[in-house]
């Protein structure tokens, strides 16, 4: 009996780092942003629509699931690029945790769980964006651009700026100009964002022969694509508090953060790996506080 004490324990150990190995596939870092970004679009949304909670949350929890089989799919077309890479090769598949045909299974059955659950419990506009979002991750920027193009970043980054409009739509079944901006926000602000990561992940991603912008055109070159997107962003940014979307909260976070960026993109000609760090951590910050702001200029000028 004393032997089977300890048996138990490591066989619950097993299970549940196996469960965690699974729910990595997802990538919930990358799930969590699509979650944010999708929710913000819904709740934007609910003052020109109303939606029943339960049916709220569940198409948020089918954009999210959609999002984690993307990533899943990825993981599986990936696996051999990031056995060599030394930000990924702890990944499930890599490491051997996972079999990578389970992963494709697991990524192909919650696609279409995600597409067909977010259309019963929205509309069916909402569910082809969320398939055509999976689609586009999955084959032109997995399969297609990601190993043979430095524009990867750049034209794959519309799969990740499609939640806020798969949000808004599942609320409101119509697509407006607003989401569009909040799409534009998002898509400007991936190349900066990933191109900070690429800088000091350099060595990583050449290893892996993946062409990312600092390994094919330098970094000099991509210090100025840096700045140049930092002002794209700039200027977008105001296209809520331009089109009367917003009110003057929004204008006053949004010309403090971008300022912010745009001044950690141009001492990136001081100091390489720092600054790129700091300006990649802040990337993620300044979508978040971007998006809440939205939130809540639109609160205060709607409701109170």
């Amino acid at each position: 009996m004393l032997k089977t004490v300890p048996d138990r324990r490591l066989k619950e150990q097993v299970e549940f780092s196996s469960i965690g190995a699974y729910f990595s596939l997802l990538k919930p870092r990358v799930m969590s942003l699509a979650i944010f970004t999708a929710l913000c679009g819904q709740i934007l949304a609910l003052k020109f629509n109303h939606m029943h909670p339960i049916l709220f949350l569940i198409s948020l929890l089918s954009i999210a699931i959609g999002a984690g089989a993307a990533g899943c799919i990825n993981m599986w077309y990936d696996k051999d690029i990031d056995a060599k890479m030394k930000r990924t090769k702890t990944r499930p598949i890599p490491s051997g945790i996972i079999n990578a045909d389970e992963a494709l299974g697991l990524g192909i059955v919650l696609s279409i769980l995600s597409v067909v659950l977010l259309g019963l419990a929205s509309n069916l506009l909402a569910s082809l964006l969320l398939a055509s979002s999976i689609l586009f991750y999955v084959f032109i920027y997995t399969i297609w651009l990601k190993r043979r193009t430095y524009y990867n970043i750049v034209i794959g980054g519309a799969a990740g700026a499609l939640p806020p409009v798969i949000g808004w739509v599942s609320v409101t079944n119509d697509i407006s100009f607003f989401p569009i901006i909040l799409f534009l926000i998002i898509f400007i602000w991936t190349p900066p964002h990933f191109w900070a990561l690429s800088l000091f992940s350099e060595n990583d991603y050449k290893q892996a022969g993946i062409p990312m912008l600092p390994n094919v055109l330098g970094k000099i070159i991509t210090k100025r694509s840096i700045v140049k997107y930092s002002y794209y962003l700039y200027i977008i940014s105001f296209f809520p508090y331009l089109f009367n979307f917003t009110g003057e909260l929004y204008l006053l976070v949004a010309l403090v953060l971008n300022t912010y960026f745009l001044y950690l993109a141009y001492i990136l000609k001081t100091n390489d790996n720092k600054t790129s760090k700091k300006l990649f951590k802040f990337s993620i910050i300044y979508l978040f506080l971007i998006f809440i702001t939205l939130i809540v200029d639109n609160f205060i000028n709607f409701y109170l």
